[in-house]
């Protein structure tokens, strides 16, 4: 996740920078990269405190949560206002230094690794709620301000944030990589959910999407650029604010977990549910792989089996309904063991469950390496693909628990390989390899991260 400094220079892949990466410099090399006049400038806009070129502070901002191996920033700088972003990006810009935005490092896919070095701008500082609108049901932040965080703030309002990737990440980082998550379905991605930005450009400019302070339900006007910096992952510029749609919060809330005899069974369950209109909030699915994994790892009980994570929010007397005809389906499709979860805490324990599905696939084989592939499809095809992908797992010899929101199309298989074992590597590379070239028309979108030996952390 950088962008180039010097005006025209177009980006060049950052997944064919990762396997570039450097190796990490001491705190002496990487300051001399970084000319001390250029330091002296970052000092005078954020001050003594604001810039770092220690190694650990490098380090910390170089890696994220995914397999890739930590590739530092020359320098660390810590604004305060977008007016210090401003002012540094300038200085950037002037001096041909790349920019590298920094949220919260929960990132999976190294997006955050400084693969040709240059200054990494920590947006921890910047951590304020600045306008809610309670009548609007908007507000706005600045990038420190993380989802839990948030919602926490909303506390009391009748109103939250519900778009939930897992992770508490910063909600602008959640914007620039147009992030999903258990919500989806019903609440949409951070695309539908975003009505604004302040973005600063790569030369220090300071642009407003939808223009300053405004906060439109509408785009027909103009281009649509709220949209083309959503999931621009920090190429475009640095998020430094963003307008979020709010909700009010559900009278009622019912979770549920079901088990079925196949993968098969389990998604034409969440294509007849979604067809049949019951207006489901979440529906996860997690395969006998990674059920199993969760149980380990959360100390559950559940069936270890494909399972379906569905919730229900709305009035006490709606729910019902919903809850009746999700369950009338799935029982037609060989449902058994319904768990119902309708007390706050033990829903909270049932998605905490599903949101360290990460962890506890790590937990599997200790000492061993992760890396996510994400892969959407038109709904009618889900059943088909899983399936498939389930097979070609098996077939392989591979430890990749399949995790997904089926209510989109999306899922994952969270990859679990030994980086220290070629012939495991060749058959991870060769599955991706298969999972990206699949039959035409079948794929609607696929972003996989190949195994490299240069990418695997150290």
């Amino acid at each position: 996740m950088w962008l180039r400094s010097a005006p025209g220079r177009r980006l060049l892949s950052r997944r064919v920078r990762l396997l570039q990466c450097r190796g990490v410099q001491t705190g002496t090399t990487a300051a001399s990269a970084v000319a001390h006049g250029v330091l002296s400038a970052f000092r005078s806009v954020c001050g003594e405190d604001g810039v770092s070129s220690g190694e650990a502070v490098r380090e910390q901002h170089g890696r994220d949560e995914s397999v890739h191996r930590c590739c530092p920033p020359d320098v660390v700088v810590f604004p305060r206002c977008v007016e210090e972003v401003s002012a540094l990006a300038k200085i950037c810009s002037r001096h041909s230094l790349p920019i590298i935005p920094f949220g919260t490092g929960t990132g999976l896919e190294g997006g955050v690794s400084a693969v040709k070095g240059g200054v990494c701008f920590s947006l921890r500082n910047m951590d304020q709620v600045l306008d809610l609108h309670q009548d609007d049901f908007d507000v706005t932040v600045e990038p420190g301000v993380t989802r839990k965080a948030l919602n926490s703030y909303l506390r009391g309002t009748g109103l939250w944030f519900p778009v939930d990737p897992g992770a508490d990440a910063s909600l602008c980082g959640m914007a620039a990589t147009s992030a999903s998550g258990t919500n989806a379905v019903r609440y949409g991605t951070m695309r539908e959910n975003v009505l604004n930005l302040e973005v600063v450009l790569a030369d220090g400019r300071v642009l407003h999407t939808a223009g300053k302070g405004r906060r439109p339900r509408k785009t027909a006007a103009g281009y649509n650029l709220t949209n083309l910096l959503v999931g621009s992952e920090g190429t475009l510029g640095i998020i430094t604010k963003t307008t979020l749609r709010l909700y009010g919060v559900p009278e009622a809330t019912v979770a549920a977990v079901c088990s079925f005899p196949s993968v098969q069974a389990a998604v034409d369950s969440t294509v007849q549910v979604l067809q049949a209109g019951v207006p489901v909030a979440r529906i996860e699915f997690l395969d006998d792989v990674m059920m199993d994994a969760c149980n380990r790892f959360s100390s559950l009980s559940y069936a270890v089996s494909p399972s379906l994570f569905l919730e229900f929010h709305g009035a006490e007397g709606s729910l019902e309904e919903q809850v009746k005809a999700a369950e009338d389906i799935t029982r037609y499709n060989g449902g058994s063991g319904f768990q119902w979860a309708k007390d706050a805490a033990t829903r909270e324990r049932l998605w905490k469950a599903r949101h360290d599905a990460w962890y506890a696939s790590l937990a599997l084989r200790p000492g061993c390496k992760a890396y996510a592939t994400d892969v959407c499809v038109p709904l009618s095809r889900l059943p088909q693909v899983l399936v498939e992908t389930k097979e070609d797992l098996i077939e392989s010899r591979l430890t990749g628990p399949i995790v997904g929101h089926v209510g989109d199309g999306n899922f994952h298989c969270l990859m679990v390989v030994d980086p220290d074992d070629p012939e495991e590597l060749h058959r991870v590379h060769l599955f991706v390899e298969r999972l990206a070239r699949a039959p035409s028309g079948v794929w609607e979108n696929i972003t996989v991260f190949p195994p490299a030996a240069r990418t695997w952390a150290d």
